[in-house]
């Protein structure tokens, strides 16, 4: 079966609450939330794939920071294996691509979200990261 390395930024305020973002119509999944990233590239490390994904997919810039927890689904077609990282919004305003809508929520509460099935084992690695 075919593995894809992908990428998930946890991108976090100040005030706890974390990006999740939903993928378009049309797309893979489309309709559930995620935490933003992609597909790593050959010769590409998890921190610059987040860097380079969250600049083309929403427009920000981004500084990769500490690897949070790894999820491995398998979709049927593909096997997913997530890479999530915390990731520190530097600036931009956002741009959608591959998403049509993202929300700031509490951790306690992006389980109401019907986040993505390799995303939802993530949630119980979170918490604040280090300053």
């Amino acid at each position: 079966m075919l593995t894809i390395d992908v990428a998930a930024g946890i991108i976090q305020r100040e005030d706890g609450k974390i990006l999740l973002a939903r993928r378009k119509p049309g797309s893979h999944l489309a309709g559930y939330w995620e935490f933003p990233g992609g597909k790593i590239e050959e010769g590409e490390s998890p921190e610059e794939c987040l860097e380079r994904e969250l600049l083309e997919e929403l427009g920000i810039v981004t500084k990769a920071g500490a690897f949070v927890a790894e999820s491995v689904y398998d979709y049927g077609e593909k096997q997913i294996r997530l890479l999530a990282y915390f990731v520190q919004f530097l600036e931009g305003d956002f741009v959608l691509d591959s998403h049509d809508c993202v929300t700031w929520v509490h951790l306690s509460e992006a389980n109401k979200y019907q986040l993505a099935p390799a995303d939802v084992p993530l949630l119980s690695f979170i918490q604040t990261p280090p300053s």
